[in-house]
């Protein structure tokens, strides 16, 4: 075998370039993935109700476009969602946002590599989150989110204030994703394939996380592999083939949404 002397990390880089060379992204627009984002999460359990946003920026400076206020995830197309300003003022002049999504314009403001904000209460991060402990992250399958996963223990309350933005956007920090006690998870992407991932993983985590507990005491993964397997779920590239995925997923069920 030309490959029975390699390393591991030129194995994993052979892989990566495999993955860039042979498998092609999908030609959509930021409309038709967001629009499938509503779709797969809704699929995926993130369905609670009018409650959650998911928005990404839009082509103008200070622009996002997000789903209209009263339709379900399970309701949005890419026709149907609407470009808001940082008011939340829609430029269309039709329908609304969420109101809830003024901490989303805080974190687009003091994170400008975010380019999307996925916010959902769905069961085992809602369930989690009534125990006012953080994520713990101890399975190879959920190292996405290792050590990049910020916890807010205090419920300041229905976050459409300014304060919420502060509070949200500053626990962010450096990491991709922010775990709230007694509400539910708030993860961000350089893209929308990124965010869509994270939230899938967010919620499958908790669900491993509430298991587990219920049988013993959570076990930590060693921290350099975790990193290692953290850093190889985490590529451009790996994001954009587990987002097909999932969009061919959800095209099978919900056609209309694009």
């Amino acid at each position: 075998m030309k490959t029975a002397d390699k390393t591991k990390q030129e194995l994993m880089q052979s892989a990566e370039n495999d993955m860039q060379a042979l498998i092609k992204d999908i030609g959509l627009t930021d409309r038709e993935k967001l629009a499938l984002t509503c779709r797969i999460l809704f699929d995926k359990g993130h369905d609670a109700g009018l409650a959650g946003q998911i928005t990404c920026r839009a082509d103008t400076d200070d622009t996002f476009l997000t789903q209209r206020f009263g339709l379900g995830f399970d309701e949005i197309s890419a026709e149907n969602l609407i470009v808001v300003d940082q008011d939340l003022k829609p430029l269309n002049g039709e329908g609304m946002p969420n109101p809830a999504n003024r901490f989303h314009t805080w974190i687009y403001k003091e994170h400008p590599e975010v380019n999307c904000i996925i916010h959902t209460h769905p069961t085992y991060v809602a369930a989690l989150s009534m125990l006012e402990v953080p994520l713990v992250i101890s399975h190879m399958d959920t190292s996405g989110l290792y050590d990049d996963c910020s916890f807010v223990a205090d419920w300041p309350g229905v976050p459409v204030g300014n304060e919420e933005g502060v509070l949200i956007s500053k626990a962010l920090g450096d990491n991709r994703a922010v775990f709230l006690a007694h509400h539910g998870q708030l993860v961000t992407g350089r893209n929308i394939e990124e965010a869509c991932n994270l939230a899938v993983l967010i919620e499958r985590a908790a669900k491993l996380q509430l298991l587990a507990m219920s049988g013993g005491e959570i076990q930590p993964l060693p921290p350099a592999l975790a990193k290692e397997a953290h850093d190889w779920t985490s590529t451009d590239k790996r994001n954009k083939v587990n987002f097909a995925y999932y969009a061919r997923q959800a095209l099978k069920n919900h056609s209309d949404c694009i």
